[in-house]
């Protein structure tokens, strides 16, 4: 029972991690109907940052890192929205796809020719030590990291329920002729959605970066398991972009310790074969809409 509740918790951290960065990727796709392939580099870039800011020899706390971070990645997300991803506005989304494919392996290559191709290690925001209940136990980093992003997506949801600039985004991203009729400015409403994401994909990064390493292929894979969360939760749910990305991370951790042959090589493979199967029961995904056009 007790190794049960220890591979759940680490279920449900990775799954975090998976929905964050799949709640970055809805938070584009709902603006632009986009999937935005560049979002896992963008976050590393954004870590980098970070980096430099805490032990690059600027020497910041690691707070006031991450928050600078942030903001870069707001800053850095908006721009490239209005000067690489606008121009294609016009243009169907395979174009579009293809741009923020060229924008993954061009921020991959500037990451490794501004910082280091070397692999770096990130201090935590969160104490060292391990948190121990009974026998089971969960690291301060990773409790700390669960507790924020969950926070944070919380926020992200009363952000677009509850203020005029979430409604403003929600409009625009719907009906962007109707939006502008009241006053909604839709291009300013898509970089905002850009750089929100991109300032989430920084925080992701740095949840990340301590667990692990810190370096120019770090989210690839977190890109690849934030895709299929996203698809599994709907890619027009922020709630079921989190969910998606918590039964992931659950579904992996599970078939990882309790079904031999698989062991940590397959757990992707288990990972979208749960997916395939409930898309063929609701192909829209566990909390997303179906869309009716009216012919």
């Amino acid at each position: 029972m007790t190794l049960l509740i220890q591979r759940l918790i680490d279920g449900v951290q990775s799954g975090v991690l998976y929905g964050s960065i799949a709640l970055a990727l809805v938070l584009v796709y709902r603006a632009t109907g986009l999937l935005n392939f560049a979002t896992g580099e963008i976050a590393m870039f954004c870590t980098f940052i970070i980096w430099e800011l805490a032990g690059g020899g600027l020497g910041f706390p690691i707070v006031v890192a991450i928050i600078g971070g942030m903001i870069f990645g707001f800053v850095f997300g908006a721009g490239l929205e209005r000067f690489v991803i606008r121009p294609f506005e016009k243009a169907d989304h395979l174009r579009q796809s293809m741009v923020t494919m060229g924008l993954f392996l061009g921020i991959n290559a500037l990451a490794g020719w501004l910082f280091t191709l070397d692999v770096q290690r990130l201090e935590s925001p969160f104490p060292a030590g391990r948190w121990h209940l009974g026998g089971v136990s969960i690291s301060y980093h990773k409790l700390g990291s669960i507790v924020l992003l969950i926070l944070v997506a919380a926020g992200l949801r009363l952000l677009f329920a509850r203020t005029r600039i979430g409604l403003a985004m929600t409009g625009a991203a719907m009906n962007p002729t109707s939006a502008q009729l009241l006053g909604v400015n839709p291009s300013r409403m898509l970089a905002f959605g850009w750089g929100l994401s991109a300032a989430l994909g920084a925080l992701v990064g740095a949840m990340v970066a301590p667990d692990l390493f810190l370096s120019t292929n770090m989210m690839q894979t977190l890109l690849l398991y934030g895709m299929a969360a996203a698809v599994l939760g709907g890619m027009d749910s922020y709630v079921g972009a989190l969910v998606g990305g918590v039964a992931l991370g659950v579904i992996q951790a599970l078939a990882g310790g309790y079904i031999s042959f698989i062991g940590t090589q397959l757990q992707l493979a288990v990972a979208f074969a749960a997916i395939i199967i409930v898309l063929l029961v609701k192909p829209e995904g566990l909390f997303g809409k179906r869309q009716v056009e009216r012919v």
